[in-house]
């Protein structure tokens, strides 16, 4: 059944500054403001905004030009800094004044590696859980005592204001927008346009422990891990990613913790996890039907990794996320 398509889409503004890294912003534009036709959902509208018309410099040697102002990025549903030019100096009035704008609109505040400084200047960090590049978080601290800095997660999701830390970790963090905006199948979807897993350690919980691991070329481990996401409804060992990977199984617990920073059997439990996320959310199934359906032995060991990872009941994730 298709669904009504809203009279607008969704605005999305992203920050544009003279000095930027490109990478954070072009995660955005890559996420947001490419056309979606393998989404059976209306996408977003992508506005990159910045404080002036003129010119921006980018490291790297080149320049760019944003077509849109601050009074767009303040008008906006979403907005997303995804850094700023120094982190040891004043973020300008004129951006504090728009961003506190958005806030007070209702607007959702996202931001990316050091764009959390931006967020903390105009006061929407204080008294609230946030995160940055590691590099960043004890200056973030310092300069801001008023936030709980916690320099240990990819992300923070404070409802309507979320936080990452730096660079591939806005990945994560605009994966979990996407996640929550469209739901599980569409976010996977996304992801593997992206080339990347659609599911890391720690599922969609607020607090991501793990990195994103790219799937780069089709070594060993990387062979092993998609022979078992095509299992996984059946027992899983250690013996047997290792005979997939054609390794003993010392080397094949060496080389996939060097490539993933977890063990296996964390790794399939994680995996195991992610993929009764879309059951949970558009089927009826009971949850011990799910949980079989993934490869948990039991409804009681399901609903322990559930819990652990995702920091939520299966029963309460459905309540939250099933259509």
């Amino acid at each position: 059944m298709l669904l009504p398509v809203p009279s607008r889409l969704p605005v999305v503004a992203v920050l544009a500054f003279d000095g930027m890294a490109p990478f954070e912003l072009g995660c955005v534009v890559e996420i947001f403001g490419l056309s979606r036709p393998e989404v059976d959902v209306p996408w977003y509208d992508l506005k990159v905004c910045a404080e002036t018309p003129e010119p921006l410099r980018a490291v790297g040697g080149f320049t760019l030009q944003a077509q849109h102002g601050l009074d767009v990025l303040a008008a906006a549903d979403t907005v997303i800094v995804p850094g700023v030019a120094d982190v040891r100096g004043p973020v300008s009035a004129e951006l504090v004044a728009a961003l506190r704008q958005a806030h007070a609109r209702g607007a959702r505040l996202v931001s990316i590696c050091s764009g959390a400084f931006a967020l903390a200047a105009a006061g929407l960090l204080d008294g609230r859980e946030a995160t940055t590049h590691w590099k960043y978080a004890d200056l973030l601290q310092h300069r801001f005592p008023e936030v709980r800095v916690n320099a240990e997660v990819l992300y923070v999701d404070d409802g309507d204001v979320l936080t990452s830390a730096g660079s591939a970790a806005g990945l994560d963090l605009l994966l979990h927008l996407i996640r929550n905006d469209h739901g599980a199948n569409v976010a996977n979807t996304v992801a593997r346009r992206l080339v990347i897993p659609p599911h890391r350690e720690g599922g969609q919980a607020q607090f991501i422990q793990a990195a994103v691991t790219p799937v780069t070329d089709d070594d060993a481990v990387t062979r092993a891990m998609g022979w078992a996401l095509g299992h996984l409804a059946e027992p899983i060992t250690v013996a047997d990613l290792a005979r997939v990977a054609c390794m003993s199984e010392r080397s094949f617990i060496r080389h996939f913790k060097r490539q993933t920073g977890t063990s296996p059997l964390k790794w399939v439990i994680s995996q195991r996890v992610a993929a009764s996320l879309p059951m949970l959310e558009s089927t009826a199934a009971p949850v011990e039907e799910i949980g079989a359906a993934v490869g948990f032995e039991s409804p009681v060991t399901f609903r322990h990794h559930f819990t652990r990872t995702m920091r939520t009941s299966p029963s309460a994730y459905r309540r939250a996320f099933s259509a």
